[in-house]
């Protein structure tokens, strides 16, 4: 089967290939006949807009969109990444006796552990010589709390988005938010049933930009809570973090669905210099609204579905996150955190 570029379509369809693979840029491809006469018009025509939207040409000089230029998200790390993007926010203990098996060691099982989905003692831990486990689970767990409770993946998350503003991978004209609940199968703190999607579980809001990036820690709360009065919490997270890197996110683009379309959080964006892209939500009010409506670019909203999105269905390839097993919040959100580290660390660690 050739593997056919968007310029080189109708040439193969005027050499009698039958049958195409399109790569898309997303790791998949797509599959056509084109055996049928009467079908290829209009399958032409779908494949060459697949390929406009998909594929660049170099020749001509377009350029890519770089959300869709690396999309593979680590699940190990290397010693030499993690000495540069993870030990120096580690809190290194100064008493008791040396670890038999590195922190670059343990910081893998830990994620594996985040990317299989599996409980803590069916981790799978190499065998020394002897036969035995190298280390026992329970020290690897015993390892996660301490690194959550001293704030070390905070920390590294924090890092990662400073180094994708050092290497110019943010592109904060416009940010996009939304929240995803998940839900909860042990029970746990900070958790609620919510009647809209008839689970328990917890739910967090979250902000990127246009380039699939995670740029400020997430804000949570139980699953029957509303989304919109989240919104004046996660604000102030996303200015910290932009103060904290030195972006300017005057007159940037605040880019929300219709559940965040209220007066107290147009005005929360407005008061720190950003302009809110929310579509108006007629069930927000009782009567019609006779002032000037708002701001609102369709086109800018509908870039949600593959930047935030996204960003929540890469969080999907770690399968400790499709439910909650932690009964201690904080454990959840730590290995929440932990996820959207790898996606940020993408730029960095191909390969």
């Amino acid at each position: 089967m050739p593997l056919v570029h968007g310029t080189c379509l109708q040439a193969a369809v005027e050499d009698s290939y039958h049958d195409i693979y399109l790569p898309t840029g997303c790791g998949f491809s797509i599959w056509a006949n084109l055996s049928e006469s009467s079908y290829l018009p209009r399958l032409l025509s779908f494949l060459t807009k697949m390929a406009q939207v998909f594929l660049f040409e170099p020749s001509v000089g377009a350029k890519m969109p770089q959300a869709y230029q690396w999309q593979w998200i680590p699940t190990h790390l290397t010693l030499k990444q993690f000495e540069e993007f993870v030990l120096p926010h580690l809190h290194l203990g100064s008493r008791g006796p040396q670890p038999k098996l590195s922190l670059h060691a343990i910081f893998n099982y830990i994620l594996k552990l985040l990317y299989l989905g599996c409980q803590w003692k069916e981790l799978p831990i190499k065998q020394n010589k002897a036969g035995q486990p190298e280390i026992h689970y329970t020290r690897i767990y015993s390892a996660f709390r301490r690194f959550e409770a001293q704030g070390c993946f905070d920390a590294i998350f924090a890092e990662t988005v400073v180094l994708l503003h050092q290497h110019e991978y943010l592109d904060i004209s416009v940010i996009h938010g939304d929240g995803t609940m998940t839900a909860a199968k042990k029970g746990g703190d900070n958790l609620g049933f919510s009647g809209h999607k008839h689970l328990k579980g917890d739910k967090v809001v979250a902000f990127c930009d246009r380039n699939c990036n995670v740029i400020a820690p997430f804000i949570s709360a139980p699953g029957n809570r509303n989304e919109s009065p989240l919104l004046q919490a996660a604000l102030p997270q996303v200015t910290r973090i932009a103060k904290t890197v030195g972006l300017n996110l005057n007159q940037t683009l605040v880019s929300l669905d219709g559940v965040y379309d209220s007066r107290a959080n147009r005005k929360a964006i407005f008061n720190r210099g950003m302009m809110p892209n929310i579509p108006a939500n007629p069930r927000g009010r009782n009567t019609p609204k006779r002032e000037r409506k708002p701001i609102f670019d369709p086109a800018i909203f509908q870039e949600r579905f593959y930047t935030i999105e996204r960003v929540f269905a890469w969080e999907d390839k770690f399968r400790r996150l499709l439910l909650r097993f932690e009964r201690i919040s904080g454990l959840h959100y730590a290995l929440k955190t932990l996820a959207y580290t790898m996606i940020n660390l993408r730029h960095f660690c191909q390969g």
